[in-house]
């Protein structure tokens, strides 16, 4: 029988006293849960994330633009793109041109679109309300607020 080195056994205890010392680590372990329970939040509804947030930006905002978009989103335009396409194939938006730049497209959210919106929001306040339900409202605001202002600090 083979020796199971401390690394392979999954039931080793780690030591993670330099890596608690970190917010940003806290942050990431945090998100982590946060994704993974979104991801199977949105699941039944064919979408991920990204395409949710994108959604619910062009629900929010009529007529955005794909630069607005991205720059809302943080990501790069180029890779947005991908994610239009795949709203757009998909029935849940509309590109329209924009008549005083026609290299310029208005994004806008379908019925469909809509429909699917309204759905995969009621889902995705239920995992938010699930995975924060250990959390009392003021440590809940302080949290908010705190990422809130991180956020807009480091902002470019």
């Amino acid at each position: 029988m083979a020796k199971t080195s401390k690394l392979q056994d999954e039931s080793t205890a780690f030591n993670y006293a330099t890596l608690d010392r970190f917010v940003g680590y806290h942050m990431k372990r945090a998100f982590n849960v946060v994704q993974a329970d979104l991801q199977e939040t949105l699941k039944p509804f064919d979408l991920r994330m990204l395409t949710y947030t994108a959604l619910v930006l062009i629900a929010d905002n009529p007529d955005l633009s794909q630069t607005q978009l991205a720059s809302a989103m943080d990501i790069e335009r180029a890779n947005l793109v991908v994610i239009v396409d795949e709203l757009e194939s998909k029935e849940l938006i509309v590109r329209d041109r924009v008549p005083s730049d026609r290299r310029v497209y208005a994004l806008n959210i379908t019925l469909k679109g809509r429909r699917l919106l309204k759905k995969s929001t009621a889902a995705v306040v239920k995992h938010e309300a699930r995975l924060f339900a250990g959390l009392n409202k003021n440590v809940h605001g302080v949290l908010v607020g705190a990422l809130s202002e991180f956020h807009a600090n480091h902002h470019s």
